[in-house]
């Protein structure tokens, strides 16, 4: 099982490219599961034709534990498995903590036994990485940290807090940083930027995604482009990308 988080400034598109990803890793024949680790609850809406699902935090709040796996995890339209952590009541809690809780609810109903995924994709908001957030990156979880970012200045800046917590973990059994992920904002030397970004952390780009009109109106019909415009070149993009990870986790 390859066990992948992806972080980044909010707003950079992670969501997006996570989805797309999942679908690509899907089409490729891999039992994927795919979980949000966003307060907003809105990573997997283009698997399941723009609906929000049922969050894992709204479960334990109105079951306790009286709730099934399967109220937990499910099947989009494209084949990819489905788990949203959500966040808390707002203004109250800590949404860190609410992942922290989501993923042993995972744990503790089986969810990796029962559905054994190939891949299983850890999609975290990236403004915060301290508490909670960082989760997925601790042992038995992620075993890479992908990061998204663009050449604009937030994001660089996120990119590399991240980038530090990862380099921080190191030595005790964490995520290991696999590598950055362009999704690009057409600003003034972005490659030169990402690509210094990537090289201060020993680390490479592994590949640029290009600006493409296709993928909020994939979003619009609440589809990945991998699903709305499946011979597009961005599909080929995702497709090119999820193989790239694939290749670097084997």
């Amino acid at each position: 099982m390859i066990r992948l988080a992806f972080y980044g400034k909010g707003g950079i598109g992670k969501s997006t490219t996570v989805s797309n990803l999942a679908a690509a890793f899907a089409e490729l024949g891999l039992r994927v599961l795919q979980i949000g680790c966003d307060p907003k609850a809105d990573s997997t809406i283009t698997h399941h034709e723009g609906k929000r699902m049922e969050t894992i935090l709204n479960l334990v709040r109105e079951k306790k534990d009286d709730f099934s796996l399967e109220d937990m995890i499910l099947q989009g339209q494209d084949g990819v498995l489905c788990a949203e952590a959500g966040g808390p009541t707002p203004g109250l809690g800590c949404a860190g903590r609410g992942i922290i809780t989501a993923l042993e609810k995972l744990e503790e109903k089986g969810a990796y036994q029962t559905y054994q995924p190939d891949i299983v994709l850890y999609d975290v908001l990236g403004d915060v990485v301290c508490g909670g957030f960082t989760m997925p990156m601790r042992a038995g979880y992620a075993d890479k940290v992908y990061i998204l970012t663009s050449g604009e200045n937030m994001s660089i800046y996120a990119a590399g807090n991240i980038a530090m917590a990862v380099e921080r973990f190191r030595g005790r059994g964490y995520a290991s940083l696999g590598g950055f992920i362009v999704n690009s904002r057409e600003t003034k030397q972005e490659k030169q930027r990402t690509e210094q970004l990537a090289e201060d952390f020993n680390s490479t780009v592994l590949l640029t995604l290009p600006r493409c009109s296709l993928v909020p109106e994939a979003e619009e019909q609440g589809k990945t482009v991998i699903e709305a415009y499946p011979d597009s070149e961005m599909a080929e993009a995702y497709s090119t990308l999820a193989r790239l990870i694939l290749e670097d986790n084997r």
